[in-house]
């Protein structure tokens, strides 16, 4: 180097005192200690008050203050949430004031289904795939579009149809079944199917004119459900692209048309972070007004967590 470094006197240092530093943590909001038999709330309390504790913890808050408000509260998602056991979950949920809506993409037929007629459901894609056996079951082709043909002559709405059929065909495992709980508690379903995305596509009866007017009525009912989102909350649970392109249009389709979709709590629950639902659900959204959350981890584990906190949330305050 041309110029001489300077020589530095470290004796020179300028201190500040630790008690009059700023500090981003204090233990007025660490974790307090687990006790053996202890409640589900006193867990909960004791979670820490920093970062995403502190996050699930004011998430669960506001789903409670939007139901105790009898505001919107949507709930959008992907296939995966059933395939992990949380349709009993979502169900029960559906029957109660936390949950206003249901939504998802096209795989959620597939799945809902199948759970309902024989209480399984998940094929191994990879042992099928080669063979081409993967994708062909009978019974989930002809079910599915049937409901597609017969939402497009009723217009009663895709999520609706199917949820109707599987009820009329006392299908075993009705119960289980997340449509078939949405349509006996008189909560909106809507189903936004991609072309060519879903394994019922490549059956025979599959009819491409009647798949679409099916679900563009179910994002029509999903605008309509989008106009009532002031104050509210919309949660996307393991839907990576469908979903949160869906909300977007939805939401933009709505302002233009002058209701107030504002103060919104938006939150998106996956394995990992991705684009998609980070600027859509929860960034672009809230920009101007609510808050958007992110939580990353198992949604068999995460949703019922959250869940389960604003329920006690809204018990407590009810009390």
């Amino acid at each position: 180097m041309k110029n001489k470094l300077p020589e530095l006197d470290f004796k020179s240092i300028r201190f500040s005192s630790l008690k009059d530093r700023p500090s981003k943590v204090n233990v007025n909001d660490f974790a307090k200690p687990l006790a053996p038999g202890g409640s589900f709330l006193s867990f909960t309390q004791g979670l820490s008050n920093i970062l995403a504790a502190k996050d699930i913890k004011e998430a669960a808050a506001s789903l409670a203050r939007a139901a105790r408000e009898e505001r919107t509260i949507m709930l959008a998602m992907g296939g995966h949430p059933i395939k992990v056991g949380l349709g009993p979950v979502i169900s029960e949920l559906l029957y109660g004031n936390l949950i206003s809506s249901i939504s998802g993409n096209g795989s959620i037929m597939v799945h809902d289904t199948e759970v309902a007629l024989t209480g399984a459901t998940s094929e191994d894609v990879a042992a099928g795939l080669g063979s081409g056996d993967f994708g062909v079951t009978k019974e989930t082709g002809e079910i599915l579009n049937m409901a597609i043909d017969l939402a497009a002559q009723t217009r009663k709405g895709l999520g609706q149809t199917l949820g109707e059929i599987l009820i009329d065909l006392k299908a075993p495992y009705v119960a289980m079944s997340v449509l078939a709980s949405a349509v006996l508690a008189e909560k909106p379903i809507t189903v936004h199917v991609a072309v060519g995305n879903d394994v019922y596509h490549i059956h025979p009866d599959c009819d491409g004119a009647h798949l679409g007017a099916a679900t563009m009525d179910d994002f029509r009912t999903f605008c309509r459900l989008v106009a009532t989102l002031g104050r509210g909350a919309f949660i996307n649970l393991g839907s990576a692209v469908i979903m949160p392109e869906v909300f977007l249009k939805a939401l933009t389709l709505t302002r233009n048309m002058g209701y107030d979709v504002s103060d919104l709590t938006t939150i998106n629950m996956d394995f990992i972070k991705q684009y998609r639902p980070s600027v859509n659900v929860v960034e672009r959204p809230t920009k101007e007004s609510g808050r958007g959350y992110t939580f990353i981890g198992h949604h068999e584990i995460m949703f019922p967590l959250l869940m389960g906190m604003a329920l006690e949330n809204l018990s407590e305050k009810n009390q």
